[in-house]
């Protein structure tokens, strides 16, 4: 297997730690909800940036938490495919953000305001979001902060495929100049991952994790990211940004731009009697969601102008339609959907990453002010595609496998002092199906499962002789997305989500003894097992 390094000091970006402000916001009770509020924005003034963003398809994952926070907040990638030409178009989607699909997969979206008000070509637009007003961290009073393995979706792409095949069809509109290739990292990614890495470093210090510009010692830090573009691009600048004058490699193993099977969620064992009780499963899971799913069509149609492309005039693609889904479950592949479901989902990834890139919400809408909850409605397609496809149970074990057994060898091996592994949403999604998070739905955000760039993050604790752990969302606001405003401990975080689970309970201070959260990940290696005995043993 080839494994290939890259140096991160090159990629830095000139965006700084900043400023002082509001007092900390540490985490103390995970189970007090986070409300939404609701309040107003226009857009932002003329101030454009171009940026890209791509369609990823296939989502990740109902999974949960609920997080407190002295001002909580609660944080949400998916898979790239080939999406579709005609009815539905070749476009790609990876491992990722809420929408990534067959080969690779999707994309995802956030939002967010302090009461503050964008100016848009004139025009107010009403967020309902919750406001930010102030300083976050991952913080537990009287424990000491010994590790963290963070679970990263790439940053903001352009969409997986280009203008002149799905998107250009469907529309006729012209979308955002993207900053970058299909499929590639944006240069707003960029500046955005690097922002992250600033924050993390800022907490790290804080918390007496890393001294003061840290040069790790050997095995004590490891950045590993997927083999595509987005993925080891969103690693080097969160790299350049967490540690700015330590050079360190970014490790991948595959061919450049090829996926890694690690961070591929395909499934790895197969059977007839196997996909018929998987499809079972999630419809059992997933068919009111998805016959529900005819309003969000209707508004997607509109915004788009569905009848007035050349696609829908040819009759090459026709109108979105609940209920015309079919699956597809192979060995060697990843789950993938052909219908109304997957077409849309393309459309949804898009419009949320121009809805970023775009200074101009107007414009972002193909002319027309959205609401935050039509962007919310837009973007909840790629939410259903991504939990349809990645996180039923059954499915969920399998194509999780290999990243939940990453994930649990890096959290047990001695000296490792933080890891930041770099996939897509459809991981994300699935990782935390796999290994029972409740479910959950983010404040402050468009995409309420897997938010472009989001990143799980786990944490490892000790208070005397005990050892426990946590795990949290963290994730962008849509307007921190927007607006790239300097992120930092004090007055500007981004949003913590603290993560519940199934099958273990907190102690007082919202924390899992270290055992136990260890067994999760263990259960989840057995369910694997046990289900490939049930199918493929008996099979043969």
């Amino acid at each position: 297997m080839k494994k290939t390094v890259i140096t991160a000091c090159s990629l830095v970006l000139a965006a700084v730690i900043g400023s002082t402000g509001c007092g900390k916001i540490s985490l103390k009770n995970p189970n007090m909800k986070n409300s939404e509020t609701n309040s107003e924005l226009k857009t932002e003034d003329n101030t454009e940036v171009k940026t890209e963003t791509n369609t990823e398809t296939n989502t990740e994952t109902n999974t949960g938490a609920t997080t407190e926070a002295k001002t909580e907040a609660k944080t949400e990638e998916t898979t790239e495919a080939k999406t579709e030409t005609t009815t539905e178009a070749k476009a790609e989607t990876t491992a990722e953000d809420n929408t990534e699909a067959n080969s690779e997969a999707t994309s995802e979206v956030n939002a967010e305001s302090n009461t503050e008000t964008e100016t848009n070509t004139g025009s107010t637009q009403n967020i309902d979001e919750e406001a930010n007003a102030g300083g976050r961290i991952i913080d537990y009073d009287g424990y000491k902060l010994d590790q963290v393995v963070i679970l990263s979706r790439h940053n903001i792409r352009s969409p997986l495929s280009g203008g002149d095949s799905l998107l250009g069809k469907i529309t006729p509109h012209e979308w955002f100049n993207w900053t970058s290739a299909p499929s590639e990292l944006s240069l707003r990614g960029g500046v955005l991952e690097t922002q992250m890495g600033q924050y993390f470093r800022q907490w790290a210090e804080e918390e007496e994790l890393i001294p003061t510009n840290y040069h790790p010692d050997n095995g004590q830090v490891r950045i590993y990211a997927n083999s595509k573009q987005r993925t080891i691009a969103t690693a080097q600048y969160f790299t350049a940004g967490m540690f700015p004058t330590a050079g360190l490699p970014v490790e991948y193993h595959m061919e450049f731009d090829k996926m890694d099977p690690v961070f591929t969620p395909q499934l790895t064992f197969w059977t007839d009697e196997y996909e018929k009780d998987a499809k079972d499963q999630i419809y059992e899971y997933y068919a009111d969601a998805m016959k529900s799913l005819n309003d969000n069509y209707e508004l997607l149609s509109d915004v788009i102008d569905l009848e007035e492309s050349n696609g829908f005039k040819d009759q090459s693609i026709t109108a979105f339609t609940a209920g015309d889904e079919e699956f597809s479950l192979k060995e060697g592949a990843e789950p993938g959907v052909s219908g109304s479901l997957k077409t849309a989902c393309s459309v949804s990834d898009a419009l949320v990453l121009q809805y970023y890139e775009e200074s101009d919400t107007q414009k972002a809408g193909f002319g027309q002010e959205l609401t935050y909850e039509q962007w919310k409605s837009i973007s909840e397609i790629k939410d259903v595609y991504g939990d349809v496809l990645f996180t039923a149970p059954m499915i969920a074990v399998n194509v999780a496998y290999p990243l939940v057994s990453e994930i649990y060898d890096e959290m047990n091996t001695d000296g490792r002092v933080f890891t930041f592994l770099c996939g897509h949403d459809s991981n994300v999604g699935s990782v935390l199906a796999a290994i029972g998070a409740e479910d959950y739905e983010l404040p402050n955000a468009i995409e309420k499962k897997t938010p472009i760039g989001c990143k799980i993050v786990f944490t490892k604790w000790s208070k005397g002789s005990e050892v426990f752990w946590s795990a949290d969302l963290v994730y962008q606001t849509p307007s921190q997305l927007r607006n790239m405003p300097i992120l930092d401990t004090d007055s500007n975080s981004p949003e913590i989500f603290h993560i519940s689970f199934k099958n273990i309970k907190q102690n007082e201070d919202g924390l899992y003894k270290a055992d136990e959260f260890m067994k999760i990940f263990l259960d989840a290696m057995d369910s694997y097992e046990s289900l490939y005995q049930e199918y493929v043993e008996k099979a043969a």
